[in-house]
């Protein structure tokens, strides 16, 4: 059976999947105007795009379920665990002046 419809966050996955560029500006829009709650969220939503939670823990050489508990409200990754999460997305961390 075909499927006729998807949700918002299917879409938006496959989005991300299809444009990292896109995933990489949407992550860079939440850093500059969100907190870390709003990072923490992204990050676990982004995840969805390039595979799953246990799937970025995987390619970051991590424990699935510490990436779970990283990648919720309270996460707070050490800059080595950001550095894997993002590098498992295909991104890097990047340091830009203030506008």
């Amino acid at each position: 059976m075909v499927q006729t419809h998807r949700t918002h966050d299917e879409a938006t996955a496959e989005m991300f999947r299809r444009d990292p560029a896109l995933a990489a500006d949407y992550l860079n829009e939440v850093l500059e105007n969100g907190d870390e709650v709003d990072v923490m969220l992204a990050l676990r939503s982004l995840s969805v795009a390039f595979g799953g939670v246990q799937e970025i823990a995987r390619r970051a050489d991590a424990n699935p379920n510490s990436m779970y508990r990283t990648l919720s409200r309270q996460g707070n990754p050490s800059l080595k665990t950001l550095r894997a999460i993002l590098g498992a997305m295909g991104m890097r961390l990047a340091v830009q002046p203030m506008r």
